[in-house]
């Protein structure tokens, strides 16, 4: 490891060095000039550094990018690549312009201190030309450090911000292979990615929500979300100390079912004494598991799960956390109000089913405690029983050593049932639903709401004649 870094960040930032046609500005705060410092550890920075700033008092900061409520936030590192592209342009372009790329690298950083032990994390961007005089294209990253000292933190910051201005000057026409490169250098449980945006003519065609989806497949975070209008989002953002509502699904296709179990789960929980007097956010969660229900990952298929529920107005979840329980762990990271899952019957009988806590020493009290922390609830929803009748959670069979546990939970409000609004929804399943369209049977649309329907009619999906 020559100079003290890692080899492959070494070569990276050399061979940026080395590059003639590139030249740029380092703006970091939080954590130490660390991807500058890479630069000039390697030699041959001159031609590539123009400028390195670091603005940590609030004064000097606000007087330079203007003041803001936070000043770890997406809406920061933006006004720092504002500014500070700008400043590059103005000031170089006349000198260099017609043979140089320039660029901005900047991040706004909150690290471990000796004051400060909560969540590490930050954003990093980067501002860049493909050509000289072209208009500029952008790649956003929000971060988790994970190490438990602030020097490793540094170290892993620097890594990552070389890997980043690498990818996007080399790799940009690759953004599968910019994902994978992220954490060259960087092991395991180091360092989580846990959002990526890419914006400007560089990128056009290029989906968020698929790169969202790459950054889960890749393992570089357990969990990715975006919008309703495609657009990625940091999960803290959307989860920070908001009540929350969670339904899980393959949503494959999103069926009248599904959406009246939200709907009345959702007017559930409004109803509850205990609940919070602001309203949940409402996400829909599709976990890898359920992406990998064809045999592998069909992306057109995810892209059209995805747009049903964005017609629908729902924010979507991705994430690869297969029991309830480390669901709950990741979402109570966010957030210390409410959190409900509404979830069918079938889903209940999973998680009363003790081969899936054969993993934790406690086995099923130890799963089920970390499931019903802080007050979490699930609202469920009938189902119909062999005979025909409607069976609810006051009537759910489990395990005769398991019933005195559920009767504590049922008693004590963290299992809920949920009406249905019709008992003709019951009878609705995604797979009858996928059935009737193979079969060219119009009944199908009366089994899923309009919007979904003319999804699937436009784009002919599931097997569609």
């Amino acid at each position: 490891m020559k100079n003290g870094l890692d080899p492959q960040t070494n070569k990276k930032a050399l061979q940026i060095n080395l590059d003639p046609s590139v030249c740029g500005t380092f703006a970091e705060i939080g954590a130490g000039q660390e991807v500058a410092r890479r630069f000039f550890q390697v030699g041959g920075a001159a031609g590539t550094v123009a400028k390195t700033i670091s603005a940590y008092d609030m004064a000097f900061s606000d007087a330079i990018y203007g003041s803001c409520a936070r000043y770890v936030s997406k809406q920061r590192l933006a006004t720092m690549l504002d500014r500070e592209f700008d400043l590059l342009v103005e000031r170089l372009d006349a000198k260099s312009g017609k043979d140089k790329c320039f660029f901005v690298f900047a991040n706004t950083v909150a690290a471990r201190s000796f004051r400060r032990h909560d969540e590490s994390h930050g954003w990093l961007g980067i501002r860049f030309q493909s050509c000289p005089h072209s208009p500029a294209s952008e790649i956003v990253v929000h971060v988790r450090m994970l190490d438990p000292e602030n020097l490793q933190q540094q170290e892993a910051l620097g890594i990552i911000g070389v890997n980043l201005i690498y990818g996007a000057l080399y790799l940009r026409h690759r953004p599968e292979s910019l994902i994978a490169s992220l954490t060259d250098d960087l092991k395991p449980q180091r360092m989580e990615v846990d959002m990526i945006q890419f914006t400007g003519p560089e990128f056009v065609g290029i989906d968020n929500r698929i790169m969202s989806l790459h950054l889960v497949a890749g393992g570089l975070t357990q969990a990715a979300m975006f919008q309703a209008d495609g657009s990625a989002v940091q999960p803290a953002d959307i989860f920070y100390k908001r009540p929350l509502l969670v339904e899980r699904g393959s949503f494959r296709p999103l069926t009248l079912l599904a959406e009246d179990m939200m709907k009345n789960s959702l007017a559930a929980f409004q109803k509850d004494a205990g609940a919070e007097t602001s309203s949940p956010q409402v996400i829909m969660e599709i976990t890898m598991q359920n992406l990998l229900q064809t045999g592998g990952l069909d992306m057109r298929d995810f892209l059209d799960r995805a747009d049903m529920l964005g017609a629908l107005g729902y924010t979507v979840l991705i994430s690869n956390y297969g029991e309830y329980y480390r669901l709950v762990d990741y979402l109570t990271r966010y957030t210390d109000r409410r959190v409900s899952l509404p979830l069918g019957l079938p889903a209940l009988n999973e998680i009363f089913n003790e081969k899936y806590y054969a993993n934790l020493d406690g086995g099923i009290l130890e799963g089920l405690g970390r499931l019903f922390k802080t007050g979490v609830r699930l609202l469920v929803y009938p189902a119909l029983s062999e005979n025909g009748s409607i069976q609810d959670a006051s009537r759910f069979p489990v395990a005769p050593h398991l019933s005195h546990l559920y009767k504590h939970l049922l008693e004590n409000g963290f299992i809920q049932s949920v009406e249905c609004s019709s008992p003709d929804f019951l009878k609705i399943s995604s797979a009858s639903v996928l059935q009737k369209i193979r079969q060219n049977c119009s009944s199908w649309e009366t089994m899923v709401p309009k919007e979904v329907s003319q999804i699937i009619k436009e784009r002919r999906l599931f097997g569609m004649k």
